[in-house]
């Protein structure tokens, strides 16, 4: 199942694969902060959509 995650502020794209990955390792990999705009990242999701693969 592919994974996409992104900035709820400006939509920057911080992680897109096949591989689910845990927010922690995520939010990790860039230091707790969007590389875009700034915004701090956090653990809770604020959308969480599931869509059939087409």
């Amino acid at each position: 199942m592919p994974q996409h995650v992104v900035c709820h502020q400006c939509g920057y794209v911080l992680y897109d694969g096949d591989e689910l990955k845990p927010p922690d390792e995520i939010i990790h990999k860039y230091n707790g902060k969007c590389p875009k705009c700034g915004r701090k990242l956090a653990f809770i999701p604020l959308n969480v959509e599931v869509k059939p693969i087409k």
